[in-house]
């Protein structure tokens, strides 16, 4: 069958391999000015000339995602020193959101934005405010969820991400960043209780991600024998986090296990491993940061890109790589990657979403 559209797609590179599939794509839209004829397909190794007279993108363009129309704005601008340009952010989202949304649904989003690019300024974005779109769904919150004191009576209206066009509507708004919560909401926006334990790995000065791998797999195997299933993430900056499903209906009862076992380790390895956030015992260490279990706390979510000087991502790995890594280089995906890993295994995130577990005994 002949062509009989054109369309135009911006892209850095072909993968390895026979199959030269391109890579750091980004969608621009379909060419009404071209005729199919006129155009060859580009191929790995033979360079694609630049179309000519390009479509002017820098202002607004509309566009279908999942049945909403938006509007996008500003899809040249690059957000990360590499040159990752909003578009390319989009694109990402767009890719990875039928592997995204599921740990999303239910759950409130606190955006990191990065208007001006991840060397901006950036800044926090809880409340939904009235540039959201009208089909958005969004909860309240009294205290925002997590702040006491002076503003434990404020109302914040949370965005909840539950389909593609919302996703897409939070990164033209350059929300590189999505941080939830480890419970989610109910359909009548009360809260649940939390169902993911998490531990967040921090390494401190002159320890690595390496670090991290030797204390998760001590980690791991404590969970497992207390009868929940570890999964592992890379947090798409310096640490990585241990996640487990759990059901619980004590909202405290996760922040106490998950501290009882930061404590013993500490008591085992203190020259490894630090359960408070003190500077002086941060050298040298890695901090097991159990109180983002508190249900005032959120945590990067799975799969969100992060604002670095590359397009890192939050990224699931198997207790395999996990056992096996020996320095940072080995655990640093960015968002190419991530679309190929998911291609190839899968969601490895899925069971902390899909396999839950009641916490030991004296936890509940």
């Amino acid at each position: 069958m002949d062509p009989v559209l054109v369309g135009e797609v911006r892209f850095r590179q072909f993968t390895r391999g026979e199959d030269g599939r391109l890579r750091h794509t980004a969608w621009r839209g379909l060419r009404a000015d071209r005729d199919p004829s006129e155009v060859t397909a580009p191929r790995a190794g033979r360079p694609s000339p630049p179309p000519a007279d390009p479509p002017e993108i820098t202002g607004q363009v509309t566009v279908k995602a999942g049945g909403r129309t938006l509007r996008l704005s500003n899809l040249d601008k690059p957000l990360y020193p590499d040159g990752t340009a909003k578009s390319e952010v989009i694109a990402y989202y767009s890719r990875i959101a039928p592997i995204l949304l599921p740990h999303l649904r239910g759950r409130p989003v606190t955006f990191v934005r990065y208007p001006n690019g991840v060397r901006g300024p950036k800044f926090f974005q809880k409340n939904a405010d009235a540039s959201a779109p009208d089909w958005l769904p969004t909860v309240p919150l009294r205290g925002g969820g997590s702040r006491r004191g002076a503003d434990a009576n404020e109302v914040v209206r949370y965005p909840l991400l539950h389909e593609l066009a919302a996703l897409v509507w939070a990164a033209n708004l350059a929300a590189l960043e999505l941080h939830v919560p480890q419970w989610t909401v109910a359909d009548d926006g009360t809260r649940n209780p939390l169902n993911r334990l998490v531990f967040d790995l921090d390494p401190g000065p002159g320890t690595t991600i390496a670090d991290c791998c030797r204390v998760a797999e001590r980690l791991h195997d404590v969970l497992v024998a207390d009868g929940l299933i570890p999964v592992a993430t890379t947090s798409g900056s310096k640490g990585l986090q241990v996640y487990a499903g759990i059901d619980t209906t004590n909202a405290q009862a996760p922040s106490v296990y998950a501290k009882a076992i930061a404590v013993a380790f500490e008591q085992e390895t203190p020259e490894q491993v630090t359960a408070t956030m003190t500077k002086a015992r941060r050298e040298g260490n890695v901090l097991i940061d159990w109180s983002q279990n508190n249900p005032a706390k959120t945590t990067i979510s799975p799969y969100s890109l992060r604002g670095r000087d590359e397009p890192t991502v939050a990224t699931p790995v198997t207790w395999d790589e996990v056992r096996g890594c020996r320095e940072p280089e080995q655990l640093v995906f960015t968002t190419d990657d991530v679309l190929e890993r998911v291609a190839d295994i899968g969601d490895l995130f899925a069971p902390a979403h899909e396999r839950r577990a009641p916490l030991p005994g004296h936890y509940t």
